[in-house]
């Protein structure tokens, strides 16, 4: 069977050889995070984004308490191609029942992983979330029972994600150049927050690859609005939902423009967006296919802007003080 024409193009992974495509699968919504989701439709959706040319699959022990790798591990058996063929992540650290960054834990963890991925390997393993952890204790224990994963080949590359951008700075700071191949940031590269711009070229330097993820800032610019336990503060939200009804009256979807604006940066190898349906799979897609064609609509994109302008890059707190 020959493989169809790819609609979503793949971009190098800082200096892991590895090439992801712009758009990556989150895998958490199949933990039924957000809503249940049947299996036949997490395997559908699975099939559905491969066929279409997404090769990257993330996830967590942590997202819908284990469940999201146990049905990513499905949607992937399901495809039968060779397991070069598709890239997965997946992370440690962070579970239902609360953080643990032993080096105990995280080599237990990986095992656990493989296990209900149904793989014998990921490509990226994850520290997740370290800012609640110490952040001495992920670069002195963490990362170097990591090294040793991948040198006993659990784990090709290594990874670490969290919300503030200086936890990145810290530990690069402080281990070997080569050591972390990739960083994953999230809420830092939309129209309501693009701070990671600042950092990119201190991690070209550092030769990592660079994930973006939650370009919708976990729900803030969608119609149906954030979770009510999102972390924004009520200034945030309510500029969000104006520019959300904004495009509503002009007949766009913000949705699509705020992946867009995420995506025309190729100095951020791939995008995460949460899937759990053919239709948000097909979705994706068109925003990625349009952006290459169309281009960007820069007039709405202008407009939502200055909406957001008063509250241009406000972030929250996450994490644990680390003094």
């Amino acid at each position: 069977m020959s493989i169809p024409q790819a609609k979503v193009e793949l971009r190098p992974l800082g200096n892991t050889g590895l090439k992801v495509s712009s758009v990556g699968f989150g895998a958490s919504p199949l933990g039924s995070v957000f809503g249940p989701v049947a299996e036949v439709d997490a395997v559908a959706t699975v099939r559905e984004a491969f066929r279409q040319g997404i090769n990257f699959f993330d996830t967590s022990p942590y997202y819908g308490g284990t469940l999201s790798e146990k049905m990513l591990g499905k949607g992937l058996k399901a495809l039968q191609v060779p397991r070069s063929d598709y890239i997965v992540a997946t992370k440690c650290g962070r579970y239902e029942e609360g953080f643990d960054f032993s080096a105990e834990r995280v080599t237990k963890s990986i095992d656990e992983s493989l296990e209900r991925l149904q793989l014998d390997y990921v490509d990226i393993l994850h520290c997740h979330d370290i800012e609640f952890g110490s952040l001495d204790q992920i670069v002195s224990e963490t990362i170097p029972a990591l090294q040793k994963l991948k040198r006993e080949g659990k784990t090709r590359f290594i990874g670490i994600t969290g919300l503030p951008l200086d936890i990145f700075t810290y530990v690069l700071d402080r281990v070997p150049p080569g050591t972390v191949d990739v960083i994953l940031s999230y809420c830092h590269y939309g129209v309501n927050d693009s701070t990671l711009l600042d950092l990119l070229p201190y991690l070209k330097s550092k030769g990592v690859g660079v994930i973006s993820a939650s370009p919708l800032a976990m729900g803030l610019l969608t119609e149906q609005g954030p979770p009510e336990w999102h972390p924004a503060s009520p200034e945030l939200k309510t500029a969000c939902k104006a520019a959300v009804a904004h495009c509503k009256s002009k007949s766009k979807k913000i949705t699509k423009l705020a992946l867009q604006y995420s995506l025309a940066n190729k100095e951020v190898s791939s995008v995460l967006v949460g899937m759990s349906s053919v239709s948000q799979v097909e979705e994706n897609v068109a925003a990625v296919t349009e952006l290459e064609g169309l281009g960007m609509d820069k007039e709405t994109l202008s407009e939502v802007e200055a909406i957001l302008e008063p509250v241009k890059n406000q972030t929250w707190p996450s994490g644990i003080d680390q003094k």
